[in-house]
C-alpha cells in the first residue's frame, strides 16, 4: 500500500496550517482516508497495514486541528459478512481518536460484501466498538445506492426516522453532499453533479432544510474541476436559502 504512506508533518508545519485555518473562517475540518484502505480486508497483510495508516493518519490530522477522521465501514468478500464485521470492529477499536479528531465512519453505497450501508447497520457496528467518540457521515450518493428514497419527500422523511430510530442521531457530524448517477438501489458508487442526478434538486432541498442538517458540514465530493465544485456549492447554498 505504498500510495497510501502518510506524509511526515512537522510541528511547525502543523501550527502554520492550524493558523491559517482559524484565519479562513471555514467550518469545522475534516480529512478523508485514502481509498485503498480497508478495515474489513480478508487479507491480514493489507488489514494491519491499513489499521497502521490510519493509526498514523489519525494522529496527524490531529496535529493540524482537524475535527474529524473519515474512513469507509469497509467491505469483505461477500460470502463472509460475519468475517468482515469482526474485522471491522477489531479495526476501529484499534484506532481510536486522538485529541480532538474523532474517527468518523462513512457508510458505503451498500455493494457486495459492504459492512455497513444502512443506518441500522451502522448502529450494529457501532455497538459493537463501543467507543462513545465513534461518528457518522452520511454520503447521499451512497445512501441513494443503497435505496433510501432521497428523491421524494417522504423518502428523506424516512430516511431521518431510521437514523433516529437507530440511536444514531447525535452520531451524525458529517454529510457528503453528492448526487447520484445510477437509480435509486442500484448500489452502485459514482457521484453526480448536484440536481443532475437521480436525487435531482427536488431531493437536495428537502435534505438541506431537516433540521438534523442545520448545524452539519456539507462536502462536495462531486466531478469534475474546482469550478464544477464552486457551482454545486451554489447550487446547495441556493437551495438551503430557498
Amino acid at each position: 500500500m505504498s500510495a497510501a504512506r502518510m506524509p511526515r508533518i512537522s510541528r511547525k508545519e502543523a501550527d502554520a496550517f492550524r493558523q491559517a485555518w482559524g484565519e479562513s473562517g471555514l467550518g469545522p475540518m475534516f480529512v478523508h482516508a485514502p481509498y485503498v484502505v480497508n478495515l474489513a480486508s480478508p487479507v491480514p497483510e493489507f488489514l494491519e497495514r491499513s489499521i497502521d495508516v490510519i493509526r498514523q493518519a489519525v494522529a496527524a490530522a490531529s496535529s493540524v486541528g482537524a475535527n474529524g477522521y473519515v474512513v469507509h465501514a469497509g467491505s469483505g468478500g461477500p460470502g463472509e459478512p460475519a468475517e468482515s464485521f469482526r474485522r471491522t470492529v477489531s479495526a476501529l477499536r484499534a484506532v481510536p481518536a486522538q485529541g480532538g479528531c474523532d474517527v468518523v465512519v462513512e457508510l458505503t453505497a451498500g455493494t457486495a460484501g459492504s459492512v455497513a450501508a444502512t443506518f441500522p447497520e451502522a448502529a450494529h457496528l457501532f455497538e459493537a466498538v463501543g467507543d462513545p467518540r465513534l461518528k457518522l457521515c452520511a454520503d447521499t450518493c451512497h445512501l441513494f445506492a443503497a435505496g433510501y428514497a432521497l428523491d421524494e419527500p417522504d423518502g428523506v422523511a424516512a430516511c431521518f426516522e431510521e437514523l433516529h430510530a437507530s440511536g444514531l442521531g447525535d452520531r451524525l457530524v458529517l454529510i457528503h453532499a453528492n448526487d447520484a448517477k445510477y437509480e435509486r438501489g442500484a448500489r452502485r458508487d459514482r457521484h453526480e453533479h448536484i440536481g443532475q442526478g437521480g436525487i435531482g434538486v427536488e431531493g437536495f432541498f428537502e435534505i438541506l432544510h431537516r433540521p438534523e442538517v442545520q448545524d452539519l458540514a456539507l462536502v462536495v465530493e462531486t466531478p469534475g474541476r474546482l469550478e464544477d465544485h464552486a457551482r454545486n456549492i451554489a447550487t446547495l447554498r441556493r437551495l438551503a436559502a430557498d
